[in-house]
């Protein structure tokens, strides 16, 4: 109780326990599944392999056309990869989150509130398994080649854009899981829309913004931010053209953006934790 007390002093050692809560959920995942070793490795290897295919769909395009929207392969598969790494970063760390509604209609979240670390915790890191190593570990291969392949000059703030967009597009990420996981406190059947924005947004940015209507680019600048996680910075490292001619800054701002994404994120979650009224089992 002394310890929990002693959490209440701030934001930063609140933040340390609710980091602490997860690693101590997930960790009791995992050795719950490190009996069974060889159904590990073989799902994180089918994983590698199913979502190679997607990537596999691109080279294909490549084999008919040298050029997409004026982004040749490369540049592709940089977009590709920085977008597939966040996600699966994002999916790893909280993407059980979408299991909320679930536990709302069978009444299991009360169990969750009444233990003593945060509920939020709990939930991102509820069924924690390492299969999903898979997407992120396939993306990091490709973006490696693209990094290789790519004819860049590179200057101190590119190579600084690389590492940043990668953490800030998995905040990003992670905070939209939350904020669609929130919803289902009123709506308990809105994951397909959370789907919509996390999965479906990853293979929006899959492909360059020059092939999109500028309506839906400034939808994702201005809207729900997918852009920040890397189309706009790879503007910078690519050197390429803004379709929507913003400020330069914009292609700074994604440490912004994802500051922006957790807090509305924090937020709707405290909102949507005050106003369940439980179940009463």
């Amino acid at each position: 109780m002394a310890e929990r007390l002693t959490l209440r002093e701030g934001l930063p050692a609140r933040t340390a326990w609710a980091v602490r809560s997860w690693w101590l959920c997930a960790r009791m995942w995992m050795r719950s599944m490190a009996a069974y070793r060889a159904s590990y490795v073989l799902g994180v290897v089918s994983g590698i392999a199913v979502h190679a295919l997607d990537f596999v769909v691109v080279v294909i395009m490549f084999l008919h056309t040298r050029q997409l929207g004026g982004w040749t392969l490369p540049e592709i598969a940089f977009l590709y990869g920085t977008a597939t790494f966040s996600l699966g970063v994002a999916n790893l760390l909280v993407g059980s989150s979408d299991g909320l509604g679930q536990r709302i209609v069978n009444g299991t979240l009360d169990s969750m509130l009444v233990r003593p670390a945060p509920a939020l915790s709990q939930l991102c890191a509820e069924r924690f398994s390492l299969r999903r190593l898979g997407r992120p570990f396939q993306a990091a291969a490709v973006l490696v080649w693209s990094l290789a392949a790519l004819d860049v000059h590179w200057t101190w703030d590119r190579v600084l854009l690389v590492p940043v967009l990668l953490v800030c597009g998995t905040a990003i990420f992670g905070a939209i899981f939350i904020g669609g996981a929130t919803v289902q406190f009123w709506w308990g059947e809105s994951k397909e829309i959370q789907n919509s924005f996390t999965y479906g947004g990853a293979t929006l940015l899959h492909y360059p913004p020059t092939i999109f209507a500028k309506e839906l680019v400034a939808g994702v600048v201005f809207g729900v931010p997918l852009a920040f996680v890397n189309w706009l910075p790879s503007l910078r490292i690519l050197d390429r053209p803004d379709p929507l001619g913003l400020p330069a800054a914009f292609q700074y701002a994604s440490p912004v953006a994802a500051a922006l994404c957790v807090t509305a994120a924090g937020l709707a979650w405290r909102a949507g934790l005050r106003a369940y009224r439980g179940t009463g089992s």
